[in-house]
C-alpha cells in the first residue's frame, strides 16, 4: 500500500495579509496585491484626509474619513481573493493545441490613462496653487469633485465589462 503526498499550491495572495497591512497603513494592502497606482491613489486620499481636518467647520469630513479607511481595507481582501480566484482558473490544464488565429492575435490591451489624467490635473492643480494663481482655501472647498470623478469612472467601467 503506497501513501500518496498531496501538496496544495498556496495561493498567491493572503486576503489577511492585504487586510492586515491595509489596516496597519492605508495603500499597503493594494501594494501587497501588486496594485501600485491604487496603492497610491489611496495614500494622497488618506494624507488629503488627513491635512484637510483642520482646515475648518467640515462636520462629515471624519466620518468620512472612516468610510474610506475601512473602504480600503475591505477592497485589498476582496482584491486578494480574486487575484487568488483568478490564479485557481488560470492553473487548470490549457488545450495543447492553440488554434491559429489565436496564435497571430496581438495581446490585449489593459488599464486606462484616466489615472494618469487625474494625477495630472492634480499636479497641475497643486502647482498653481504654489505660485499662488489658485488658493489652497478654495482647492479645499472643491475636494468632493475628485470623489465623483472616481465615483463615474467605477461606474463607467462596470458598464464596459457588463456590454462585452
Amino acid at each position: 500500500m503506497t501513501d500518496q503526498i498531496i501538496i496544495q499550491k498556496r495561493p498567491p495572495k493572503s486576503p489577511a495579509a492585504a487586510g492586515i497591512l491595509s489596516g496597519i497603513f492605508p495603500g499597503a494592502g493594494q501594494l501587497y496585491n501588486g496594485e501600485p497606482t491604487k496603492a497610491l491613489l489611496f495614500f494622497i486620499i488618506f494624507a488629503g484626509a488627513i491635512s484637510m481636518m483642520p482646515h475648518g467647520p467640515h462636520p462629515f469630513l471624519p466620518l468620512v474619513f472612516a468610510g474610506f479607511y475601512i473602504y480600503q481595507i475591505i477592497e485589498a481582501v476582496q482584491t486578494a481573493k480574486a487575484t487568488n480566484q483568478k490564479a485557481l482558473l488560470q492553473s487548470e490544464p490549457a488545450p495543447a493545441v492553440t488554434p491559429p488565429a489565436a496564435a497571430e492575435a496581438s495581446p490585449a490591451r489593459s488599464g486606462s490613462v484616466f489615472w494618469g489624467i487625474v494625477l495630472m490635473a492634480l499636479g497641475a492643480i497643486f502647482l498653481l496653487s504654489n505660485f499662488e494663481i489658485i488658493d489652497y482655501e478654495r482647492i479645499f472647498d472643491f475636494w468632493p469633485v475628485i470623489v465623483i470623478i472616481i465615483g463615474l469612472k467605477m461606474i463607467a467601467d462596470y458598464f464596459l465589462k457588463k456590454k462585452d
